[in-house]
């Protein structure tokens, strides 16, 4: 449960100018998750996330630039921990999540900068990935398996 409420946190920052614990607490809330203020400043450091000011005056939470390896490692863990299973069909890579977990899989997959992947769709537990080519898709399925250790 931790490893989903700290992916969901990941998506929402990156899609939501979240200024305050009680403001990520309450759309943590909407989607589901109950989570005490305590256990929101818990993940908040635990994710190393920080606040940047906007244009606007106002600030709001952001990941922390580390270096890549350390960022790769943090998308690989989502990746893992939201992965069931993956076919392809020709050049469509088909990935079954954990329910509720694709969209954060999905934001995975682009922030690992998978140069195969043209763009993807993501449901409440899968993602569809257009890939350029028929070859390039097992390329990419054998390096998601190595990720999640050759499932």
């Amino acid at each position: 449960m931790k490893a989903k409420r700290q992916a969901k946190i990941l998506e929402l920052i990156q899609k939501n100018d979240i200024e305050t614990q009680e403001e990520l607490s309450d759309y943590l809330e909407r989607e589901g998750y109950h989570a005490t203020q305590a256990t929101v400043s818990r993940d908040i450091r635990e994710l190393k996330l920080t606040k940047v000011a906007m244009r606007n005056g106002r600030q709001k939470y952001t990941v922390v630039a580390e270096d890549k390896k350390d960022m790769t490692e943090k998308y690989n863990h989502v990746f893992q921990n939201g992965f069931v299973s993956m076919d392809m069909a020709q050049n469509i890579l088909v990935v079954k999540t954990v329910p509720g977990m694709a969209m954060a899989v999905a934001a995975a997959l682009d922030a690992m900068e998978c140069h195969e992947i043209v763009g993807s769709i993501a449901g409440d537990d899968t993602v569809m990935c257009a890939v350029r080519t028929v070859e390039d898709t097992g390329v990419l399925m054998g390096r998601l398996k190595k990720i999640v250790g050759d499932v």
